[in-house]
């Protein structure tokens, strides 16, 4: 729950959610007030009638049986009966004015200062599906009314005898109902939104190990395919410059070459036998340093197409080649999977991990396991390993670890450099750890192909 709501999907979600969800309890709020003040003059303009054909109807009636009458014309909202009248308001209210417009001339319709008992009683409405309940706000007073035979009547105005008429409902299913429609509707917003930034992640994520990857589609709204387009640009600009780098290194370590072997011709004459040793032995050196190099430049190169090829039948040859040389080489386990990549290579980067193995700690463990998808190819050797803080630098170019690794063995300092690309390439990674038994274990991870991936 925690990552959903890390991430872009979860909180675009969340926002879209949150405002729908306030924006539609405001909408129906207001829409339920609207509702509830419209009921409210309605019912007031009712009673506004009644009131005019009461007072009316009581006038035709003998002063005699007037009370009589009243007593069973009276209905729910008015009651009319004959009193002496209250003391007056300060002001007539919008009732009273009212109906005295609608009674016309010979009428006294005055406004009381005081008001029925029942008005101060709760009366109260609900809305937003019964989740808040608001006052009655329409007319309840007590109106002095005079008719033109000098009669004197009280007229009380009341509210409702409830608000709650007829039986409650039930109103959760109907929130549930919208709750989980809003929900749906603000998830696929979201995900709809985040799909093209998670393209994008992934083709970032997948560049770095493959640069020659199929450039983006041009989909979608115009800021997603200006993006694209963005980044398709970025990825031909890095494709060019490796591409020119590796070509300068190429072009450089093989143009060494001639020169090189000229010198080497040319020590071969000089006479002072300890000079000319020392001079061929700087020199190898540099040669060794030169090929390397091209190594290095080809170790760069992604053009070379991929094939599909046994992880287990490949490291079966590296070993017995190594065996053969006269190494002290072991391998154990099977990977039982099959990968994508290039043969030269993989042989390579194999190959550099086991000699270094040898090279450094006298012998080389190989165990080959599967794990998540992915081979586990792990070259322990019984050497003193390398400081911890060490292990990182290792994988720059031509560093070496002169406490523990001397020059006089060999070595360029380019070979993990080399697998380090060539693993990378692939789409796997290296990693360097001093056993707990002792010694220096290197681990290879590379994933596993199959179809349409």
């Amino acid at each position: 729950m925690k990552a959903f709501l890390g991430s872009m999907t979860g909180r675009v979600f969340i926002t879209l959610l949150l405002g729908i969800l306030i924006s539609a309890t405001l909408t129906q709020l207001a829409a339920d007030l609207e509702r509830q003040r419209v009921i409210e003059q309605q019912r007031d303009q009712h009673l506004l009638e009644r009131a005019e054909q009461l007072v009316m109807a009581t006038e035709i009636v003998p002063t005699s049986a007037r009370s009589v009458y009243l007593s069973v014309a009276n209905r729910p909202g008015l009651r009319l009966e004959v009193a002496a009248p209250q003391q007056l308001a300060s002001a007539a209210s919008w009732f009273a004015r009212s109906l005295a417009a609608r009674l016309g001339d010979g009428y006294s319709i005055t406004s009381a200062a005081t008001r029925p008992a029942s008005c101060d009683m709760p009366h109260q409405q609900t809305v937003l599906y019964g989740l808040i309940r608001t006052q009655w706000r329409g007319a309840c007073e007590l109106l002095n009314v005079r008719l033109r035979d000098g009669q004197e009547l009280r007229l009380s105005v009341l509210p409702p005898r409830s608000a709650f008429t007829g039986p409650e409902t039930d109103y959760r299913t109907v929130i549930g109902l919208f709750l989980v429609s809003i929900g749906a509707l603000a998830y696929v917003v979201a995900r709809m939104t985040t799909r093209p930034l998670k393209v994008l992640a992934r083709a970032a994520q997948d560049l770095g190990q493959d640069i020659n990857r199929a450039p983006l589609a041009l989909s979608g709204a115009s800021e997603i395919r200006q993006a694209s387009a963005a980044f398709n640009a970025m990825q031909a600009r890095i494709r060019q410059y490796i591409f020119q780098r590796t070509q300068m290194l190429a072009a450089i370590t093989h143009d060494l070459q001639t020169p090189l072997t000229r010198m080497r011709l040319r020590l071969e004459k000089v006479s002072d036998i300890e000079l000319q040793e020392r001079l061929i032995g700087d020199l190898s050196a540099m040669q060794e340093m030169v090929r390397e190099g091209l190594v290095l430049a080809r170790s760069m190169d992604t053009t070379e197409n991929m094939h599909m090829l046994d992880l287990d039948s490949l490291l079966e040859a590296v070993c017995a080649d190594a065996v053969d040389a006269g190494q002290q080489v072991e391998l154990k386990g099977q990977a039982g999977l099959a990968l994508l990549g290039r043969p030269l290579d993989l042989r390579r980067c194999l190959g550099n991990l086991i000699d270094n193995a040898v090279k450094y700690g006298r012998d080389a463990r190989v165990c080959v396991d599967r794990i998540n998808g992915a081979a586990r190819v792990r070259v322990r050797d019984s050497g003193p390993g390398i400081p911890a803080g060490e292990l990182a630098r290792v994988f720059d170019p031509f560093y070496r670890v002169e406490t523990s690794r001397s020059r006089e063995s060999g070595g360029t300092g380019l070979g993990l450099t080399i697998a380090r690309n060539i693993a990378e390439q692939h789409g796997g990674s290296i990693a360097l750890a001093n056993h707990p038994e002792g010694g220096l274990e290197v681990t290879l991870v590379l994933p596993e192909y199959y179809p349409n991936k």
